[in-house]
């Protein structure tokens, strides 16, 4: 009796020590949610416009709205001193492509540097497509036969065959 009962205190004792961790645990774990102060309606517009217009340079595929990064938080820090000293969504943007390059922008310019961006998927596409075309012109002229001629020994026996086959008729 006694042993059920120190068993039963036991894992009465282990469900608690298991509970508080786990309360403590789930509270250590928060995101941590950047609350930025703006003096008008307008500035958090544009900060939220901005915020998803520009990349972010560690992720590659992320806005820095949507990143986690280290330097998407800079970024986007960086957003909010520049709309509230009062600075046009042209000058940031210009900026940060002045510190990190078009590769900032989702939508880059269309300039030299960014000439391969803007044409080079259209000339890749046209050269699958001229691709494909050449392969299925080489194929249809390889199932075709060549015609050749016969030679007259071929031709005189051809002809003793087809007149031996009608006159059996």
């Amino acid at each position: 009796m006694m042993a059920a009962w120190l068993m039963r205190a036991a894992a009465m004792q282990l469900m608690r020590v298991g509970l508080i961790l786990g309360f403590t645990l789930a509270l250590s774990v928060h995101a941590a949610v950047e609350v930025y102060d703006f003096t008008s309606d307008e500035g958090y517009a544009r900060y939220q416009s901005l915020t998803y217009e520009l990349r972010c340079p560690k992720c590659q595929n992320q806005n820095i709205a949507d990143s986690n990064a280290d330097i998407a938080k800079d970024l986007r820090r960086e957003v909010h001193r520049l709309i509230e000293e009062g600075q046009s969504d042209d000058q940031i943007v210009d900026y940060m492509v002045t510190r990190y390059g078009d590769f900032v922008r989702y939508k880059p310019p269309f300039n030299t540097a960014t000439l391969i961006l803007w044409v080079g998927p259209a000339v890749l596409a046209l050269c699958g497509v001229g691709g494909l075309f050449w392969l299925g012109r080489r194929r249809r002229q390889r199932q075709i036969p060549n015609e050749t001629s016969l030679s007259q020994d071929e031709q005189a026996r051809l002809d003793d065959l087809l007149s031996d086959h009608e006159s059996k008729k």
